[in-house]
């Protein structure tokens, strides 16, 4: 790959994960600061995600996968895209916000598996050289984080009373507009479907679905879907409970996060070859229950190092149960079902975990609402109650000693 290439590559990289990083880690308090919106209401809210994840699959099958080249549909995806972004910017109510967070991540969520169109389209050898690339999707992330905390204070206590936080739409959109017009100078990548009728089941992943004749992976799966539902209430209430316990700077200090991500995504092959899936699985899985009792029990104050040793557990909680989880997925497929097989997981986790995920956290918040706040202990304990339960099932039904992956190693 040429220097010009591995360029734009990484720039297009940084953008898309920058204007995510941009608006979705303080949407929760700008939910329920600005537009005063219920725990229910930002469940509902947060869900677009899910329902974008679900319906990317057609959007990519139907349409980049046959007809138009990838980069040219990224490109598209994005500017309208900026203009969704605009019309939340613009938002006062959460009824007129919700149609357009909606539409927006029914647009967004397909540009995730663009990116990588364009990518792998380039490449060699793919195992070697993403990596290098997709880290600076991780920066972008982050960089994204530290601008909001540090550079515009948006997320102060000032800056929320201010209604500052409703800036971020604005510069997610604007870099959203970037990365559409950006997105024509990458290279091109041509649609590589062949001609004929489109397989629904296919493109969802469904023709994977013999897979669940296994025992081991019909356990794998459900317990996917379930652990979503601790994962969902992060996502939705992290930012939210960090500002109202009057963490200094919570957005930049959830970066640390993305930065464990990259960290524990290095110790992956090492852990997996010696202590194997089922291990690795599982310490994921005890990673999210320690995760949320440290929130539950910590504070802003003298026991900030909770909080702060909760955020860094994010890699563990990531990588250890998603990453581990796609590669059992891989070796568990086959050369035929590879694709329809982490098609079906995505489907399973993003799509319909987090989607009951998102109508639990925002149940509960609405539960433990108080007059200053919520009873943030109760809110963690939930889900750190639901990762345990999890884990025990886990330890006791799965009962594989050796994957095809750990063979190999």
């Amino acid at each position: 790959m040429n220097v010009t290439t591995r360029v734009k590559l990484s720039t297009m990289m940084f953008l898309e994960f920058f204007i995510w990083g941009g608006w979705f880690v303080t949407l929760g308090p700008f939910l329920a600061a600005t537009l005063k919106a219920s725990g229910a209401q930002s469940g509902e809210v947060f869900s677009t995600q899910s329902w974008g994840a679900i319906i990317a699959p057609f959007i990519i099958g139907l349409i980049a996968d046959r007809y138009f080249n990838a980069e040219k549909i990224l490109g598209v995806l994005h500017i309208v895209g900026a203009i969704l972004m605009y019309q939340m910017y613009k938002a006062t109510d959460i009824t007129v916000f919700y149609p357009y967070v909606l539409g927006y991540m029914i647009i967004y969520m397909p540009t995730l598996a663009l990116v990588n169109s364009v990518s792998f389209n380039q490449m060699g050898d793919p195992e070697k050289e993403f990596s290098s690339i997709r880290i600076f999707g991780t920066i972008g992330w982050i960089i994204a984080g530290l601008i909001i905390s540090f550079i515009f204070h948006w997320d102060s206590p000032e800056g929320i009373a201010a209604g500052a936080l409703q800036k971020t739409f604005l510069m997610s959109g604007i870099a959203s507009a970037i990365l559409g017009v950006f997105s024509f100078t990458l290279p091109a990548t041509p649609p590589t479907a062949t001609e004929g009728k489109v397989s629904v089941s296919k493109m969802l992943g469904l023709d994977a679905l013999k897979l669940l004749k296994d025992k081991n992976f019909l356990i794998f799966f459900i317990a996917s879907i379930l652990i979503c539902i601790p994962l969902a209430f992060y996502y939705q209430n992290a930012s939210q409970f960090l500002t109202e316990v009057k963490m200094d700077n919570p957005t930049g200090k959830m970066t640390i996060g993305q930065v464990s991500e990259v960290l524990f995504l290095l110790c992956i092959p090492i852990f997996f070859k010696k202590f194997g899936f089922k291990w690795t699985i599982l310490v994921g899985m005890l990673a999210w229950a320690v995760r949320y009792t440290l929130f539950a029990y910590g504070n802003a104050g003298d026991l900030s190092f909770m909080l702060l040793i909760g955020i860094a557990l994010h890699g563990v909680c990531y990588d250890f149960f998603f990453v581990s989880g796609q590669i059992y997925t891989d070796s568990k497929a086959g050369e035929q079902y590879k694709s329809a097989a982490q098609g079906m997981i995505t489907l399973a986790t993003y799509g319909v975990g987090m989607l009951i995920g998102f109508f639990v956290a925002g149940k509960i918040s609405d539960a433990y609402k108080t007059a200053d706040g919520h009873n943030w202990n109760m809110v963690w304990l939930t889900p750190a109650g639901i990762a345990a339960v999890v884990f025990v099932l886990f330890i006791l039904l799965f009962n594989e000693k050796k994957t095809a992956v750990e063979a190999k190693a």
